[in-house]
């Protein structure tokens, strides 16, 4: 069974072109499943039945896994089967049944630009952990990048005489533009404090102070660091200011596809959820300036 597993797993990468966290997600699922398998006495995937199946998604939901991680698992054993029945392993789909629970969508936490300004404000300072930082924000803010992105950028992906940058994920590639205060604080970085930070031969834009690659949970502990330092009171992760660059962008007018090609999504429902976050805020404004009883305590 575990052979099988590693297959899809060589399936995903070399043939989907899947991404390293979606394969390492799925693996990582499909080798727990296995485990719960062996364990109830099933060890041919032949032999597993939708009553298995649901046997071990009660499992999972009662140790209190989110509705989101549940759903990934469904969604890992439904590709795998559907694999297992093209290379003719199975006959029937054991997860034909199976239907994901309903994620509650919840609106993301958004940061007003008087909140962004004084974030990016915090960096202030001429050493060179301030300077590499102080880049790294105005950077992140400038184009809604993710934060795997923004760690894994080289400095040859950085153009700063046309104000852009060329991203990579999942194998596809897109432009995007910069202000010129990122632009300034890019310069500031790279001239003056790049080389102290890197210590060495490294092609990555940013390192840590040891002159390692930047870490996503590093990066993470500088927005904690500077957001607590600002005095905001919301739970701000990198994906925050991603949130913040494409609703500011939304809400000053701009083309939803061309926001969807910045962001990278490959589908322009995920980029909706912006216009529909807008809405509802415009909506609230509407009734509390025209309702009458809209203040009345």
């Amino acid at each position: 069974m575990l052979q099988k597993i590693e297959e899809f797993v060589d399936y995903l990468t070399n043939v989907k072109r899947a991404s390293k966290n979606t394969t390492a997600s799925y693996k990582r699922d499909l080798m727990k499943l296995n485990m719960f398998l062996n364990d109830s006495g099933v060890t041919e995937f032949d032999h597993v039945t939708s009553t298995d199946l649901n046997s071990y998604i009660l499992m999972i939901e009662k140790q209190g896994m989110s509705t989101a991680t549940v759903s990934r698992n469904i969604a890992s054993m439904k590709a795998f089967f559907v694999y297992m029945i093209k290379q003719g392993v199975i006959k029937e789909d054991p997860t034909e049944t199976l239907k994901a629970p309903k994620i509650e969508k919840k609106a993301p936490v958004i940061l007003s630009i008087e909140e962004i300004n004084l974030l990016l404000a915090q960096p202030s300072g001429s050493a060179p952990k301030e300077i590499r930082d102080k880049a790294m924000l105005e950077l992140l803010y400038a184009t809604g990048i993710r934060v795997s992105e923004l760690i894994n950028l080289r400095v040859k992906d950085v153009n700063l005489s046309m104000n852009f940058l060329q991203c990579r994920d999942d194998n596809k590639e897109r432009v995007i533009p910069f202000t010129n205060e990122t632009k300034v604080a890019l310069e500031n970085y790279l001239y003056h404090a790049r080389d102290i930070m890197c210590k060495g031969d490294q092609d990555k834009l940013f390192t840590n102070c040891q002159g390692a690659p930047m870490t996503r949970q590093g990066f993470w502990k500088i927005i904690k660091y500077y957001s607590a330092k600002a005095g905001i009171k919301k739970d701000i992760t990198p994906h925050t200011i991603r949130h913040s660059f494409a609703m500011h962008l939304v809400n000053n007018g701009a083309d939803l596809k061309a926001v969807q090609e910045m962001l990278g999504h490959s589908d322009i429902s995920t980029t909706q959820i912006y216009v529909k976050s807008n809405m509802n805020s415009k909506i609230k404004e509407v009734y509390d300036k025209t309702h009458p009883r809209a203040h009345v305590s």
